[in-house]
């Protein structure tokens, strides 16, 4: 992703023209509640594998291919994600998407809460095309596995990040993880991320600096997206994205640390 990766509703308000919307709230509450002027609709659950070995994880190729082409959005387009959870979700879609080899990608800071404070939203649901769609490769992927991750336990320039809350921390985590809940991140009042100062303290405050190797989990790879998407537009690039998390390690019995 880019420094740019996180826009404003007021850079969002001026180009709802010129991108493709998406939000992944579920139908419900696209339907019944409103949702952002041509916003298309693809549920959360839509894109994460339903499979009982890999639950949570990526859709697949066909099945995203599907979901992206049905909703009328090509390669070349812009996205702009969004849900009505301070981004985690939207994150994840996010993060799919590049990790297929999508490049316009952006949060839309806050979520659909506060969008609709300042600005209009509607019960009309666009009805797009079907297009083609075609995953790529990506040039660089941040997904880590398993023996990436014992790398990084070892490695004194690398941070283990667990964005988990505190109390889950502490009833387990990878072996020397800091823990940074992905909240911390949030802004109560805006709903979207803090001020770039109040994310470095944060960040810093822990030693996630962006000198080092930063290896991102929590257990199925949904708070981490937000965590991924937020480093990523603060300008960290050597970020590792350990899909799998705490599902996948402690299903192969790895190691736990308990406070």
């Amino acid at each position: 992703m880019h420094e740019n990766v996180v826009v404003s509703a007021d850079w969002l308000a001026e180009r709802l023209d010129e991108v493709r919307v998406v939000d992944v709230r579920d139908a419900w509450e696209y339907d019944g509640i409103g949702h952002l002027p041509g916003a298309v609709n693809i549920p959360f659950d839509a894109f994460r594998s339903s499979d009982a070995d890999d639950a949570g994880m990526l859709p697949g190729i066909e099945t995203w291919e599907d979901l992206l082409g049905d909703a009328g959005i090509d390669e070349a387009d812009t996205i702009v994600a969004y849900d009505d959870m301070h981004g985690v979700f939207a994150a994840r879609f996010l993060v799919t998407a590049e990790l297929y080899g999508h490049e316009r990608l952006h949060l839309l800071d806050g979520d659909f809460s506060s969008w609709q404070r300042d600005n209009e939203t509607t019960t009309d649901a666009p009805s797009p095309d079907s297009v083609s769609y075609s995953t790529r490769t990506p040039n660089r992927s941040p997904l880590v596995g398993r023996e990436e991750v014992e790398d990084a336990i070892d490695d004194p320039d690398a941070v283990l990040v667990d964005t988990r809350d505190p109390e889950e921390f502490a009833e387990g985590h990878l072996p020397g993880a800091v823990n940074v809940d992905w909240l911390d991140l949030v802004d109560d009042e805006t709903r979207g991320i803090k001020s770039a100062d109040e994310l470095r303290e944060v960040l810093e405050s822990n030693g996630v600096t962006p000198d080092k190797r930063i290896v991102l989990y929590c257990n199925t790879a949904r708070r981490i997206s937000h965590t991924y998407v937020v480093l990523s537009s603060l300008g960290y690039d050597d970020l590792g994205f350990y899909e799998g998390s705490l599902t996948e390690w402690t299903a192969n019995d790895g190691e736990l640390e308990r406070e």
